[in-house]
């Protein structure tokens, strides 16, 4: 941060004046540790620091407002929402209604059992597969018929 007077220090004087006030308070020591360390706060830490420091009344009152004006002047950081999960695989209504179809009139057919939960997990059928759903539907239902 580039400051006009480097003998001034703000944030600082509001840490030790907020110190003064309250010695026992372990997060105004973390954050005079965090500023002599690192040179600097987080917005929101200014902000916490601003809320706390508000409660002290020997704090001048332009200080106050200058950590007010340095918080204003950080950017606010926003979390992008989490992106909608697509489903990767869109289901066939035409081939689940073939496997539908044949399970109701012959529940217990091994092969057709199998390909309906790799179709109801969402489990890609390949096309041999999906060619032989579509010929036992013929020859199963629409012989019969």
């Amino acid at each position: 941060m580039i400051r006009k007077n480097p003998n001034v220090d703000v944030i600082k004087d509001v840490l030790q004046l907020s110190i003064a006030a309250y010695p026992a308070s372990n997060f105004l020591k973390s954050l005079l540790f965090h500023y002599e360390e690192r040179g600097g706060l987080s917005k929101k830490q200014l902000q916490d620091l601003h809320a706390k420091a508000l409660k002290v009344t020997t704090i001048p009152v332009g200080k106050l407002a200058t950590l007010e004006a340095v918080i204003l002047k950080k950017p606010t950081r926003y979390k992008s929402p989490l992106p909608v999960a697509t489903p990767v695989i869109i289901k066939d209504s035409k081939t689940g209604q073939f496997i539908d179809e044949i399970l109701a009139k012959y529940p217990h057919h091994k092969m057709i059992l199998f390909l309906k939960t790799k179709y109801e997990t969402s489990e890609q059928l390949p096309s041999p597969e999906t060619a032989e759903i579509e010929r036992l539907h013929k020859l199963l239902i629409l012989k019969a018929k």
